[in-house]
C-alpha cells in the first residue's frame, strides 16, 4: 500500500491523517497516511529514510517548510515563488518534487465563502512563510491593491519588492494603514497565543471580510476582535487546511477530491458543529 506522511515538530495535533484518510476513501485510492515528528536537526535524514523505504509523498509543516525547499531535487513554480515546500512527491522517474499548496488552498477557501478577490483591496498581515506562500496566488486573482503590514516593516518591504512583478503589492507600517479594505488576511501566528496584530479598530467595517489562517474549536482572538468591531463575514483557516490538502492529494494521486463533506466531518471531529 502506498505510504504518505506529514512531517512536523510538533505534529501530533495534526488533522492531516484524518483529512487524507477521508480523501482516499472518497476517491477509492489505496493508501495509508501517518505522522512523523523527527527532532528539528533530524528532518533531512528522516525524509531521506522515508523515501528510501518506499514512501510516495509527504506533507511538511512547521518548522520544516524552508528546509524542505533545500532538500528536494525539483521545485514547482509556486514553490520557487513561495521559498518553501509543504508537499513532496516522488515522481515516476524517481525525483523528489517540491510543491507549495498553501496559497492555492487559501484562494480556494476564500472563493468557497463567496469572497471576491478581483479588483478588491486586500490587507495581508504578516511577512513570514505563510504570507510568502499566499502572495502569488492572491495576486493572480488581480486585486486592485495588496498591502502587506508587519511588525518589522523592513520584512514587509522586502516581501513587497520580491513580488511586485506579479501585481500591485506595497508595504505599509501599521500606523500608515488607511481604509477601506475589502479583505484582511491574518497570516501571523498571533492567534495561537491569544494575541492580536496591532491593527486599528477603525479599519474594520460591516462589509469587510476577515480571514485568520489559524483555527480552533472556537473563534480565534483575531476573529473575536473583528466581530466586536462590526465585521459580519469572518473565516478561520480550517477550510484552507482542507483545500491545501486536496491540492496536495491531487499532486500525489492525479485525482481531485471533494472538500465540502470532508470539511463538515473535520468540524464535527473538532467539535465545531
Amino acid at each position: 500500500m502506498d505510504r504518505y506522511l506529514v512531517f512536523g515538530h510538533p505534529v501530533r495535533h495534526s488533522k492531516s491523517p484524518f483529512i487524507h484518510t477521508l480523501f482516499a476513501r472518497q476517491t477509492q485510492q489505496e493508501l495509508e497516511y501517518g505522522l512523523a515528528e523527527p527532532a528539528v536537526d533530524q528532518f533531512a535524514q528522516a525524509l531521506r529514510t522515508f523515501f528510501a523505504q518506499g514512501g510516495k509523498g509527504c506533507n511538511v509543516t512547521v518548522p520544516f517548510k524552508e528546509q524542505a525547499f533545500t532538500l528536494v531535487e525539483r521545485l514547482s513554480p509556486r514553490a520557487k515563488r513561495a521559498g518553501a515546500v509543504n508537499t513532496i512527491k516522488l515522481t515516476d522517474d524517481g525525483v523528489l518534487l517540491g510543491d507549495n499548496t498553501d496559497g492555492a488552498g487559501l484562494v480556494a477557501d476564500l472563493k468557497s465563502h463567496g469572497v471576491t478577490l478581483a479588483d478588491s483591496r486586500i490587507l495581508l498581515l504578516g511577512a513570514g512563510g505563510a504570507a510568502r506562500g499566499a502572495l502569488a496566488p492572491l495576486l493572480a486573482e488581480l486585486p486592485s491593491e495588496l498591502v502587506i503590514a508587519n511588525r518589522t516593516h523592513t520584512k514587509a518591504q522586502q516581501l513587497a519588492a520580491e513580488f511586485c512583478d506579479l501585481g500591485p503589492v506595497t508595504a505599509q507600517t501599521y500606523e500608515q494603514l488607511a481604509g477601506p479594505f475589502d479583505l484582511v488576511i491574518n497570516s501571523t501566528s498571533a492567534s495561537l497565543q491569544g494575541e492580536l496584530p496591532p491593527l486599528a479598530p477603525a479599519l474594520i467595517h460591516t462589509d469587510i471580510a476577515i480571514y485568520d489562517m489559524m483555527y480552533g474549536a472556537s473563534d480565534t482572538a483575531f476573529i473575536s476582535w473583528a466581530k466586536q468591531h462590526g465585521a459580519r463575514q469572518t473565516m478561520d483557516g480550517l477550510g484552507m487546511l482542507v483545500e491545501q490538502a486536496a491540492e496536495a492529494f491531487t499532486v500525489w494521486r492525479g485525482i481531485r477530491p471533494g472538500t465540502k463533506q470532508v470539511l463538515r466531518e473535520l468540524k464535527r471531529n473538532l467539535g465545531v458543529i
